[in-house]
């Protein structure tokens, strides 16, 4: 189980730094003005909504801004402590997994059904947040499992029963 564990933390691990940047760099161009951001970053989004045909991010309905806000206030802070809980194997880390990954099942549960019920998502666009569910899931996953920083201690103490009297 511990390398199960362990396997899990390092892919987990490599998704949240990828979207601890994410977040900040590409995200929050959806809820503040892009004036706040170099303009390579601006371009650099524009090019990915042109290339996949991201609909979400170029028409920004309303509930996709509420969610990339979710994102930016639950969601990325929670990256940020699953990523020391990780590194420092912290024993808080199956709290914070398992709030993170229930809250990223619900975003993406609520994206992917925008997704596939509009019917103009492309395939390409569709392969682009699937994995995201993923990760969500994974993150449920390792909230869920006991905690691998340590092994369990036993308490070696005797029992009051197996002491001897005087």
């Amino acid at each position: 189980m511990g390398i199960l564990c362990k396997a899990v933390e390092t892919l987990l691990l490599v998704a949240f730094t990828v979207l601890l940047l994410y977040g900040p760099l590409i995200g929050a161009q959806l809820v503040l003005p892009e004036t706040a951001f170099p303009e390579v970053l601006v371009r650099l989004k524009q090019r990915y909504a042109e290339e996949y045909q991201d609909y979400l991010m170029v028409e920004k309905p309303n509930f996709f801004v509420a969610l990339v806000w979710l994102e930016l206030i639950l969601q990325w802070p929670l990256l940020v402590l699953n990523i020391y809980g990780i590194l420092a194997s912290r024993p808080w880390l199956n709290t914070t997994c398992l709030i993170y990954g229930a809250s990223v099942i619900t975003t993406m549960t609520a994206l992917l059904g925008e997704l596939r019920g509009s019917q103009r998502a492309s395939d390409k666009l569709l392969t682009m947040y699937s994995p995201f569910m993923g990760v969500g899931v994974l993150a449920l996953l390792r909230g869920l499992l006991p905690h691998s920083g340590s092994s369990q201690t036993v308490d070696k103490r005797p029992s009051i029963a197996s002491k001897k009297r005087a």
